[in-house]
């Protein structure tokens, strides 16, 4: 199986600007999670950027990096014109690593993509339980809850499921969705004529806009170690620290 991965990075972050091009223990943030992306079984890696001095950074470490349009909106819409740019046929498989995503695990991008490869579905991500009540009530920890055939049914920022009485705490466990996807080019080309959602905006989830439109986002749950993303300062200098020498 071949697949690509694909690494979007803007350069603009409300709260955490040139995110990308951060310190972390003397290398870029970006050619962290590059560096780990080219250790999984994908064919090629590249960054997907929007801005020039993120090109020259990736280049600057021999990477590979590719400019598209600074007015998309979401990842999602930057891999599906980086999957043309790049002439990659409709039953490619690319996998989402988030450009924020500086301790991303190597076998949770091989296994995103082997997953997708086996499915029907229009989408892969993967979740992994949600264990502190604290992460339950954070909104930079996304929820999502799944149906019968373990396919997403909706995220959220929120806590989802909605714990309305204490002693039914033991019938769900809540489950944290991980920012990464598999998609086949295809399906990259259907969702980018898809009009922006109401619902996509007010919880600034991409992947919202997929389930509008119906599509199928098979959902992986891991017990794997899954560090999360870097969205805030706090979150940078934790990073910081562990992988400091």
């Amino acid at each position: 199986m071949g697949f690509s991965a694909l690494i979007p990075a803007r350069l603009g972050s409300s709260r955490l600007p040139g995110k990308p091009l951060l310190d972390i223990a003397g290398k870029v943030m970006v050619r962290h999670v590059f560096e780990r992306a080219q250790q999984s079984n994908a064919e090629s890696t590249w960054v997907i950027t929007d801005h020039p001095d993120i090109i020259v950074a990736v280049e600057a470490f021999g990477g590979s990096a590719l400019m598209t349009s600074a007015e998309h909106t979401s990842g999602t819409l930057r891999l599906a014109e980086a999957a043309h740019l790049l002439s990659l046929p409709d039953d490619h498989i690319v996998v989402n690593v988030q450009g924020d995503e500086p301790l991303i695990p190597v076998p949770a991008i091989n296994r995103l993509a082997e997953v997708l490869e086996r499915s029907s579905a229009d989408m892969a991500t993967l979740a992994t339980p949600l264990t502190e009540s604290t992460d339950l009530e954070n909104p930079n920890v996304v929820k999502v809850v799944l149906n019968a055939m373990s396919e997403a049914m909706y995220f959220s920022r929120a806590p989802i499921p909605f714990l309305r009485e204490q002693e039914d705490e033991h019938l769900c466990q809540p489950l944290r969705h991980v920012g990464m996807y598999a998609y086949r080019c295809a399906f990259l080309k259907r969702y980018a004529t898809w009009v922006a959602t109401a619902i996509e905006q007010i919880e600034q989830l991409e992947q919202l806009r997929a389930l509008y439109y119906g599509a199928r986002i098979l959902v992986e749950i891991t017990h794997d170690p899954h560090p999360q993303g870097v969205d805030t300062m706090e979150d940078l200098e934790r990073v910081r620290a562990i992988v400091a020498p």
